[in-house]
């Protein structure tokens, strides 16, 4: 989000997965705080399901207006869809409209072009989740609290600063 922002575009449209996902919650949350913190319009979210034909539908209809340069993808699939629906439509990515998924799966460095993502790693929550567990099992309570693992933004070419 910041990464866009600091890339000039005004504002950043969000494709966030579906209503009943925890990890979707959170990533829409984040976006729209971002925003808010930076004193950005909010634009309205445009719902997926974490699929890439869920990404096209919602890429299909936002190479509809013309003021969206940025696109903030829930997850890496829907990214996929989304640079897909705008290529057919006749939007550039990155050059009239930048997107950033999330996930960093398997295959994003060959994305046309390349997308850039957020990367978490899966290993150290792996890492942390089994030290819970087994602090839970061996001293017989639970442990409190909420520990984020910091994700880390991988930077490809599927952004750029707006061209107009």
């Amino acid at each position: 989000m910041e990464h866009l922002l600091d890339h000039g575009h005004r504002t950043v449209t969000h494709v966030r997965g579906p209503a009943a996902s925890l990890s979707a919650d959170r990533r829409e949350e984040g976006w729209r705080s971002v925003l808010l913190e930076r004193g950005r319009d909010v634009p309205a979210v445009v719902d997926g399901d974490w699929t890439a034909s869920s990404g096209y539908l919602a890429g299909a209809r936002i190479a509809e207006d013309p003021s969206v340069t940025a696109v903030y993808a829930s997850n890496d699939e829907m990214a996929l869809g989304v640079v897909r629906a705008l290529h057919e439509r006749g939007r550039r990515v990155p050059q009239d409209v930048s997107v950033v998924g999330f996930d960093d799966v398997a295959g994003a460095d060959n994305f046309l072009p390349p997308l850039t993502t957020v990367r978490q790693d899966f290993a150290e929550v792996g890492r942390r989740s089994v030290r819970h567990l087994v602090e839970q099992i061996e001293r017989g309570r639970r442990t409190s609290g909420v520990e984020l693992v910091p994700a880390t933004l991988v930077e490809r070419q599927s952004v750029a600063s707006p061209s107009r």
